[in-house]
């Protein structure tokens, strides 16, 4: 099975939408110039509500370049599960966190960079989280562009890391995608908005129904990661 996260919610009502579509991760933005930018309070507000009725619903903030403090205040305040890094941070911040955050990666075909410093080797057995996040590349911006990422690329990191493939995926095209990277997992947020921010309830079920379609034909064989565990 294919974990599917929608990022950027705003609304409870949106969050609500998401998890009837179908969704596993929720994401909440607390990168201040992003369109999908929430407030802590908005964000603490929404998801006491979802723990109370969802708790089967991982809820991960996403942050670019805040300190560790701020993010573990958020991450206490907003009940959230999971950081996802997707500024500049180093090994050592995600590494701070004891394995309640990820990187976001934004993969180039053109440039040469190892995402393995952000994951180490464990005796751990199971993948209940993501190793790393895979996004586009796109000088000036830290993700929500639209633009696909680089999926040969993506496809490579796959085999060896349980990661989730972000950059560019709508309902058309997720299911290709996933067919060819085979990935632990989906992200998604402009892809199923009405307009910028806004989530589109139907978008959002065409993305999962695609999901599970690409996912029929494309099982990965999870145990490979034996060895791996988030920092």
């Amino acid at each position: 099975m294919t974990i599917i996260k929608i990022c950027g919610i705003k609304t409870l009502k949106d969050a609500l939408a998401a998890i009837e579509a179908g969704t596993d991760y929720l994401g909440f933005n607390f990168y201040p110039k992003s369109v999908r930018f929430i407030e802590k309070s908005a964000c603490a507000e929404i998801t006491s509500v979802l723990k109370r009725e969802h708790p089967q619903i991982k809820l991960v903030g996403v942050f670019v370049n805040s300190s560790v403090e701020e993010i573990k205040d958020i991450l206490a305040i907003c009940s959230l599960d999971l950081a996802q890094l997707h500024g500049d941070e180093t090994p050592e911040m995600v590494a701070s966190f004891n394995g309640k955050a990820f990187k976001a990666v934004r993969l180039s075909s053109s440039e040469s960079f190892d995402p393995s410093i952000f994951v180490r080797e464990s005796v751990t057995e199971s993948v209940d989280n993501p190793a790393m996040l895979i996004d586009a590349a796109v000088k000036g911006v830290y993700g929500g562009s639209g633009v696909t990422a680089d999926w040969a690329s993506a496809a490579k990191l796959a085999k060896k890391y349980p990661l989730l493939l972000a950059g560019g995926l709508t309902p058309e095209n997720v299911a290709d995608a996933v067919r060819q990277v085979q990935p632990w997992g989906v992200d998604v947020a402009s892809g199923v908005e009405s307009a910028p921010g806004e989530k589109d309830a139907e978008k959002m079920k065409a993305f999962v129904r695609a999901v599970q379609s690409g996912s029929q034909n494309s099982r990965s064989n999870y145990s490979l990661f034996s060895t791996i565990e988030v920092l």
